[in-house]
């Protein structure tokens, strides 16, 4: 893809400022998304001038629909653009039980609706220009709900979706989609979310460097999916294929005769 400008969301930090580092090296100018001003500017004038590229400073919070509005009007209206990477997002501090549901609800806002409002903004934009790229960081709890906090789960899983569907439907306008899905990344989320990453294994923790290379890679090679940590790509192909194999069978006329009692009722 011819370089063009990227807009980054949870730039000043973790993996956004990852991805922010790796695409000026690429040549691609930045518009850079985070709620800290200070931060924000700090890598804008360190990342043009170690890359010399344009990186522009927009500070906003995307929970605040002023705020939000301001970064969508730029999806719509800067022509220049031809890259989303929606990495803005927040972990749970525990259980769903455990959990106030202030929190639950706040993190899904930003996690759902917000990535929904961006990637959809961005898609009708790019469609319209007939090239774009846009890369969703989501998460490996998507295809292991039982092992975390449900509801964080189920805003990965829905960013995995959202993305593969799109996918189809943007292809023959000329714009791809790849949704990313960590493991355990080392960034300041577990500090956020009050975790001890010391308490996790290290061999299943990644640093963010070689997770964004490897999802760069991975969009480099046409990937909808990509999982860093997975050696052996036939395993999700298997995955895939299986529910693919499943979908002729999920809406029928009739129930299925497992369903049904022995006279006959279901």
């Amino acid at each position: 893809m011819a370089k063009g400008t990227a807009i980054i969301t949870g730039a000043s930090s973790g993996i956004g400022a990852v991805y922010a580092e790796r695409l000026a090296r690429r040549g691609h100018d930045l518009v850079v998304v985070a709620r800290d001003r200070d931060r924000l500017a700090a890598l804008a004038q360190r990342l043009s001038g170690e890359h010399g590229v344009a990186v522009t400073p927009l500070p906003a919070d995307l929970t605040r629909a002023d705020d939000r509005e301001r970064v969508l009007a730029t999806l719509r209206d800067d022509g220049a653009l031809s890259l989303l990477v929606n990495c803005a997002g927040i972990g749970p501090k525990g259980p769903v039980l455990g959990s106030e549901p202030a929190a639950l609800e706040g993190m899904l806002h930003l996690n759902v609706d917000v990535l929904q409002a961006l990637t959809v903004t961005a898609a009708r934009a790019f469609a319209a220009r007939r090239q774009g790229a846009i890369i969703n960081i989501a998460s490996v709890v998507a295809l292991m709900p039982e092992r975390f906090n449900g509801s964080y789960c189920a805003s990965k899983a829905f960013v995995l979706t959202l993305t593969q569907a799109l996918a189809v439907e943007l292809e023959p306008h000329g714009v791809r989609m790849q949704a990313v899905l960590p493991g355990f990344t080392r960034t300041e989320l577990f500090e956020r979310a009050g975790i001890d990453i010391k308490a996790i294994p290290p061999e299943m923790v990644m640093d963010a460097g070689d997770m964004v290379d490897a999802a760069l890679a991975g969009f480099d090679a046409g990937e909808v999916v990509t999982i860093p940590s997975l050696a052996d790509v036939q395993l999700w192909n298997d995955l895939e294929k299986a529910r693919i194999t499943l979908a002729p069978h999920l809406s029928l006329k009739n129930p299925a005769a497992r369903y049904k009692a022995a006279d006959g009722a279901v």
